[in-house]
């Protein structure tokens, strides 16, 4: 057994700091979608029209794309541990509000209906754009640079268990329970967070180099051009960005648990759970089998059968199928988030993880978002199935064009990357 986590895959985990970062992205991760399941079904029970789930992707992508880039910069120059907490306080006021309403009185009855909910999903939408740069960054800062391999599969992996706990969680607290008890639990998720980076000390400001331009839109558009430049870089997070935008069907979950397969949202929370299962069960075999050789091809593989998972869930009418499609697709997303993930934790600076990753939250995250809007959209005008059958096209398209326009990423292969300085880091990516 100590051999056994002895492994350097583990290595990272004696690290208090990271184990508490770890434990603050699980809670934050399973809140936020938690709360999406209950938003979802309350809205479209309120709406009855798909077109209102599209309008929270808007509604939440709107504030993230036009915060990320300022964010960057000051999560370059300022604490990143302080920029964290303050941003995760707001997302505990977003709560509160969203169980005040829930709750059936004279005080509150006037302020029930859409309007909460889609302030709350701004609100979610303006600190997203903050926290994802930050915590990027901020993990690049509590982790030696050897174990940042390591610390991107832990991640990412935390991350697929807690989008399993929270849906789950939230379609069985509302199903079960009711609407307030889903919202408490939500609220208490939140307070976690705040205590549990509240006891992470923080490794302070980026240290300043006296010959750096660090005015805003300088510092901004220096970020812009590092990732413009690289064409793996670029590659990377286009491919997934056009993937999730044509090829995701989270949007319209509730209305397929509730008019196709006719469900409920217990089964809303189960089939929203799926993806991070599949992804839980990829990432064991990834920490131990990290996708480093051929990472190129196993990203455009990946990808293209996350699109052929979509078009058969559009076809499917049985909940098992549905659930098979759903974790399949998770499971191929999660290679490519892995790969993702690494290139931009090896081969960025420090001092410019905040900026380069608020790009990336632009490019990949913000596409989760829009992608809500464009499902329903496209729901809207053509159908839900067809719709679905539609973007997972669009999908296989994305993947086609990118290992025909971009060879960098179709020959990429992640290599030696515990090197330290510059050019070391930039010669890991080895073109095959």
């Amino acid at each position: 057994m100590t051999k056994f986590f002895s492994n350097e895959a583990f290595t990272v985990m004696h690290i208090r700091n990271f184990r508490l970062f770890m434990a603050y992205r699980f809670f934050m991760t399973s809140a936020v979608l938690m709360q999406a399941v209950i938003v979802g079904w309350q809205l479209y029970d309120i709406t009855g029209n798909p077109f209102s789930l599209g309008l929270i992707g808007l509604a939440e992508v709107v504030p993230q794309i036009s915060i990320a880039l300022f964010a960057g910069h000051f999560v370059d120059i300022w604490d990143r541990k302080r920029i964290i907490f303050r941003t995760s306080f707001l997302l505990l006021i977003g709560s509160a509000i969203l169980l005040g309403t829930s709750i059936d009185s004279e005080v509150t009855r006037f302020l029930q209906g859409t309007m909460p909910i889609f302030f709350t999903v701004f609100l979610v939408g303006l600190t997203r754009g903050i926290l994802m740069p930050a915590h990027t960054a901020l993990l690049g800062q509590l982790v030696p640079r050897e174990l940042l391999a390591g610390a991107a599969t832990w991640g990412s992996t935390v991350w697929q268990v807690a989008a399993v706990t929270g849906p789950a969680l939230g379609g069985l607290m509302f199903g079960f329970f009711g609407i307030v008890p889903a919202y408490v639990l939500v609220f208490t998720f939140f307070l976690i967070c705040v205590i549990l980076i509240f006891l992470i000390k923080s490794p302070g400001k980026m240290v300043h180099h006296p010959d750096r331009d660090y005015r805003i839109f300088a510092s901004i558009g220096e970020g812009i051009r590092y990732v413009f430049k690289n064409q793996v870089l670029l590659g990377a997070f286009s491919l997934d960005m056009f993937a999730v935008l044509f090829g995701g069907a989270v949007a319209m979950l509730p209305v397929f648990a509730s008019d196709i397969l006719k469900v409920g949202p217990e089964g809303l929370g189960i089939l929203r759970a799926c993806p991070a299962i599949g992804a839980i069960l990829m990432s064991v075999m990834l920490t131990f089998y990290p996708p480093f050789k051929h990472s190129g091809r196993q990203m455009l593989f990946s990808v293209a059968g996350f699109g052929i998972c979509m078009i058969v869930f559009a076809l499917s009418q049985n909940f098992y199928l549905s659930a098979v499609c759903l974790l399949l697709s998770g499971s191929f997303d999660f290679v490519s988030v892995v790969i993702r993930s690494s290139i931009l934790q090896l081969f960025t600076s420090n001092e410019m993880k905040g900026r380069v990753s608020s790009v990336n939250s632009i490019f990949v995250g913000s596409s989760n978002e829009l992608g809500a809007f464009e499902s329903g959209a496209a729901a809207s005008l053509m159908g839900l199935v067809p719709s679905v059958i539609f973007g997972g096209v669009m999908t296989l398209i994305v993947v086609g064009v990118a290992a025909a326009k971009v060879p960098k990423l179709r020959k990429l292969s992640l290599m030696n990357y515990g090197e330290s300085n510059e050019k070391e880091k930039m010669s890991n990516i080895q073109v095959e």
